[in-house]
């Protein structure tokens, strides 16, 4: 899950290159990218899309983003997307674990009434001070949530907090990061504004890897292979890990060493998570 690409709902023109994109995965939105005007004709162009074949044989992860579960679009997203093939769905501006158990409770609602009643994963945007304060309840409030997903744009921009000084950015993704490893989910990075200048974008995405986040949001098709570029593992870790995996079948103990170092359960873990991550890139 190096990349998701964001594709406004409301453009449908732009799903087939979506789609042959090198993207991971894709993220068909239904809040901020599309007018309140058309929101409607989206949610419809969306289902279409995800109702049809071709986008699962394009081998990506499909992720649609609702609108906010406070507003009137929330109920008639929801009835569209919830019978659809998707592999996770974005949630917006939750702020607490209670309202996250509201949202939850409102797609159940739905869901036991379909054909399938598959409990579809939850992806959730931290992106205010108050939902970043509370990101490990949001997280733990149900199982559901399978990972947490950075807002930067609304976390700085109402409150002038500099986007361009990466300390700040930093301490932000290293707050988040830490709030999703407590809750036992993911840490997804943000969608980054600057559509050429891929200096910024490579020196966010390289913080957040640092810190063991999955992967970047992009809102541009040339992002994408930014992303891929510094989430993928290099050939050096990508060697590591199979040592790793490989002393850990032979040894057949909870701890043991590899080039020199003791390696328990979670070293194994990122390692396997590793070479998955080598052989997705290798598709």
């Amino acid at each position: 899950m190096r990349s998701k690409l964001f594709v406004p709902g409301s453009r449908p023109a732009l799903f087939a290159k979506a789609l042959a994109s090198d993207a991971d995965m894709l993220s068909l939105d239904l809040e901020d990218a599309v007018a309140e005007a058309d929101k409607q004709a989206a949610r419809a162009q969306v289902a279409a899309l995800l109702s049809g074949a071709p986008h699962r044989a394009a081998g990506k992860q499909m992720v649609v983003r609702v609108n906010a579960w406070s507003t009137a679009a929330w109920e008639a997203d929801l009835r569209a997307i919830l019978p659809l093939d998707i592999d996770l769905l974005n949630l917006p501006k939750i702020e607490s674990a209670e309202q996250l158990r509201q949202a939850v409770a409102e797609i159940e609602a739905i869901e036991v009434r379909l054909p399938s009643r598959r409990a579809v994963g939850l992806l959730v945007n931290i992106e205010t001070p108050r939902a970043l304060r509370h990101a490990v309840a949001i997280a733990k409030a149900h199982p559901r949530v399978r990972g947490l997903q950075l807002g930067l744009g609304d976390l700085f921009e109402p409150h002038g907090i500099r986007r361009d000084d990466l300390r700040n950015v930093h301490a932000t993704q290293y707050a988040l990061r830490f709030a999703a490893a407590e809750a036992g989910v993911f840490a997804y990075d943000a969608a980054f504004p600057g559509l050429d200048d891929e200096a910024g974008f490579r020196a966010e995405a390289e913080s957040a890897r640092a810190l063991g986040y999955l992967g970047k949001s992009c809102v541009h098709p040339r992002q994408v292979a930014w992303a891929n570029a510094v989430f993928a593992p290099s050939e050096g870790e990508i060697e590591a890990a199979q040592r790793t995996v490989d002393a850990a079948e032979r040894s057949g103990e909870g701890a043991f060493a590899v080039d020199g170092r003791m390696v328990d359960a979670p070293f194994l873990a990122r390692a396997r998570a590793v070479l998955a991550l080598a052989e997705r890139g290798r598709a």
